[in-house]
């Protein structure tokens, strides 16, 4: 039995060019959709892109900045250009911050506001329009959320406030078009090593690696982070059809840790 294909859907997948958003976006490609890597890192989508052509699929770069509505109706009206429609969106891109509340500065706020929240809103805006208006009308929403925002994560302030708004508006969405034939769902991953934390790491703990990165890995109960490719098929199965029952859930992949 062929499960969870996309065969004929057309998906964009926002934060494309690396990480969970690539491991997605390449999935998605060999289960047979169409896939819009949209990623504000030109020469990251375009990478992705190559890569799904490499292995026979479907895969074009959309530049976008998920923190300008102008550019996420832009994506997604090129998505739509190229293949007819909309099936599958997921909002994955996102930035973090590390900082109680009076180590965040109003600026860094904001600026995770714009990216974590306004980027969500903007792209299930131009995403869901286009989904009302098709024949047949109806899609997918995917959400990459966090565990912090279930759970309080030691100086996360704004990025736990951030990532809670973004399962509240999975929730919102899901409920507002169950009548559309829209699902929304989202995934809270617990620490994914990835470009991300990488990233996070250079910049925050230079001076301690190798130290921090082992103690990232040892503070899971399964002993280490978890991978990009350990998130996908998740991503896979909530825009299949297998998961026509499955709208407003938020579904956790931790390694554990929340369990404790």
């Amino acid at each position: 039995m062929r499960v969870f294909r996309l065969d004929g859907k057309t998906a964009l997948v926002t934060g494309a060019g690396s990480g969970i958003g690539r491991e997605i976006a390449l999935l998605y490609a060999r289960q047979g959709a169409a896939v819009a890597v949209a990623d504000i890192a030109e020469d990251g989508a375009a990478a992705v892109a190559e890569e799904i052509a490499a292995g026979g699929g479907t895969g074009f770069p959309v530049r976008l900045d998920v923190a300008d509505l102008e550019s996420a109706r832009s994506a997604v009206a090129e998505t739509v250009r190229r293949h007819g429609r909309l099936d599958i969106l997921v909002n994955n891109a996102g930035i973090g911050h590390v900082g109680s509340l009076t180590e965040t500065a109003p600026e860094d706020f904001d600026r995770l506001v714009a990216v974590n929240v306004n980027g969500v809103y903007y792209c299930s805006l131009a995403g869901v329009d286009q989904m009302l208006i098709q024949e047949p009308t109806g899609g997918v929403v995917v959400n990459i959320a966090s565990i912090a925002g279930m759970v309080a994560v030691n100086r996360r302030f704004a990025y736990c406030a951030t990532k809670g708004a973004v399962i509240s508006m999975t929730q919102s969405l899901a409920m507002d078009y169950v009548d559309q034939n829209i699902r929304c769902n989202c995934i809270c991953p617990g620490t994914i090593h990835s470009p991300f934390v990488e990233a996070y790491l250079h910049r925050f703990h230079a001076n301690e690696l190798e130290e921090t990165r082992a103690a990232l890995h040892a503070r899971q109960p399964l002993g280490r982070m978890g991978r990009p490719d350990e998130i996908a098929p998740l991503a896979l199965y909530l825009a299949s059809d297998e998961a026509a029952y499955v709208t407003g859930a938020q579904m956790v992949i931790d390694g554990g840790l929340t369990a404790r």
